[in-house]
């Protein structure tokens, strides 16, 4: 499901150290029990509002390319233009994907695939929580314990309002299932600039 966008939003001061290699990670004690990171060569923090890792929201093309070359992350295409509308970014080892979106030549969305080589070194942050290695079930629960607003709906789309941003299950590609055959964890977020429509469609 495709939320609706709708112009306008404030832009938070913007964070500079979002992405952090192995060294930085943070002692037992300071990580949450829920989500909590183990050492990795990688962490990709989500920023609300702002960007994910090197990526910053309202950068242009040429900007959010350098960006995610910085982190790993190359064009599938090295043409892009000055005013393309989606820019896919891969990382080669964890096949991890970035897909940017822009409008009027400005980064406006960075929407983010779980990586696919289940191993890999990469983690994906967001307020100390792994997003792509903790069941989803215990990761919106952890969010709501923060004081953060989660709307959930049926098609495994889960909307968190006062980040905007979108956690959901997109995928066609094999990812850990439970016993009923269900996804046990996220394997896409969006993290955008503009205000939009939740599942309820408030």
């Amino acid at each position: 499901m495709s939320p609706a966008f709708i112009n306008g939003c404030d832009w938070p001061e913007l964070h500079r150290d979002a992405y952090r290699p192995r060294d930085t990670v943070k002692d037992d004690a300071e990580v949450p029990r829920i989500g909590r990171l183990e050492t990795t060569a990688m962490i990709l923090e989500l920023l609300p509002g702002a960007g994910v890792a090197t990526l910053r929201l309202g950068m242009s093309a040429g900007e959010a390319v350098a960006a995610a070359r910085e982190v790993g992350f190359t064009p599938s295409d090295p043409d892009i233009g000055d005013a393309p509308g989606q820019v896919l970014c891969g990382h080669e080892q964890s096949r991890t994907e970035f897909n940017l979106g822009f409008s009027k030549g400005a980064l406006t969305d960075i929407h983010v695939y779980r990586f696919q080589v289940e191993d890999a070194d990469v983690t994906v942050v967001l307020d100390g929580l792994d997003i792509f290695r903790t069941p989803e079930e215990e990761l919106l629960e952890n969010l709501e314990n923060r004081g953060h607003t989660v709307e959930q709906n049926d098609d495994g789309v889960d909307t968190l309002p006062d980040l905007k941003m979108i956690l959901s299950n997109e995928s066609s590609f094999a990812y850990p299932m439970d016993g009923e055959g269900e996804p046990i964890y996220f394997d896409y977020v969006l993290v955008t600039s503009v205000n939009f429509f939740g599942p309820r469609g408030d």
